[in-house]
């Protein structure tokens, strides 16, 4: 049950982070955003990880942008990326996986799973579109904890669950693995110190900054265009893979859908208040931050960000890859 209910809060933040859009265009600060466009990562550097050193730094830091989940025969760490590892003292991730161990915490995600009495998926949708979502939830099942309050449940939330090849009992039957997990296991084999960039209680609060109507239209959209999505993520994957980060940029803005205004919510924003916390973290002792991939591209990506601020923030990039920590055992 602990694995299930983690899965699924990865699960969540994996479909947040890959269905908003990033955003290149000018801002009302033209300025500041006609200074960033230089400092966004280009095709020549193409790469998940980074090296973030100059500046006050005397020892440098890394950055990392992972994707939440994915398949068990699709994972790789390159040799840069573990040597950069074993030369942190900490591991940061958007938010402090050891908090995810507490089983009283991942409980309490449940009843934040739930849209306030009187507020019902039915109530949000056209007759036609509720029993067509009924309908595919049936044919495709859910999380048993899930099931019992599917009228009440946000949108979003069963959005996420809607995508068939990420299914979060993956976990259970070793199909999909996390970079988190990963990560997290390897900090507590090194007993390094682990921190987060934001709270749990932040990263959820997030789900409600989109309004019942719109997520619920968003639901039904997802669902009738289920082939196109999961082609989209056969996509993802393979420009992951390949560390193609302004291809991952360009698919984002090609999208017809997205969240629009909100993706300043999912994204720009969060990535703006990580920056000081970083700086914070970074001074203090060498560093490996490992955040979800689309926070790094862009003119309001993590890397763009952190060079304005005068750090020298340059990729490092090998093909050759090694297996995770949990087959390394085997």
């Amino acid at each position: 049950m602990y694995k299930l209910l983690y899965a699924t809060f990865l699960f969540l933040l994996s479909f947040t982070a890959s269905y908003a859009q990033v955003d290149t265009k000018t801002s009302s600060a033209e300025l500041a955003a006609q200074d960033s466009v230089k400092y966004a990562p280009d095709a020549g550097e193409n790469s998940l990880l980074w090296e973030i050193s100059g500046k006050d730094l005397e020892i440098p830091s890394y950055l990392y942008g992972t994707i939440h989940i994915i398949g068990k025969d699709d994972f790789f760490l390159t040799d840069p990326t573990v040597a950069s590892f074993d030369k942190s003292e900490k591991i940061v991730f958007e938010i402090n996986m050891e908090e995810m161990q507490n089983p009283f915490i991942l409980f309490g995600l449940i009843k934040n799973m739930t849209m306030p009495e009187g507020i019902t998926l039915k109530s949000l949708l056209e007759p036609e579109d509720y029993k067509f979502v009924q309908e595919k939830f049936k044919e495709m099942g859910l999380p048993p904890f899930v099931t019992g309050m599917f009228d009440r449940v946000k949108p979003l939330f069963l959005t996420a669950f809607a995508g068939g090849d990420m299914d979060p009992e993956g976990f259970q039957n070793g199909s999909m693995v996390s970079y988190e997990m990963e990560f997290m296991e390897m900090a507590q084999n090194k007993s390094l110190e682990m921190g987060g960039l934001e709270t749990i209680e932040f990263q959820m609060s997030i789900f409600d900054s989109i309004p019942y109507p719109e997520q619920a239209k968003m639901l039904v959209e997802s669902m009738r265009a289920e082939g196109e999505g999961m082609d989209e993520l056969d996509l993802m994957v393979e420009l992951y893979k390949n560390q193609d980060l302004v291809g991952m940029e360009a698919m984002f803005n090609s999208e017809t859908g997205g969240l629009g205004e909100w993706d300043d919510i999912l994204l720009n924003k969060r990535n703006e208040n990580w920056i000081p916390i970083m700086k914070g973290m970074m001074a203090e002792k060498p560093t490996f931050f490992a955040v979800g991939a689309g926070h790094l591209v862009g003119e309001n990506g993590v890397v763009a960000l952190l060079r304005k601020q005068g750090y020298t923030v340059k990729p490092l990039r090998e093909k050759k890859v090694n297996q995770s920590p949990s087959e390394q055992k085997q």
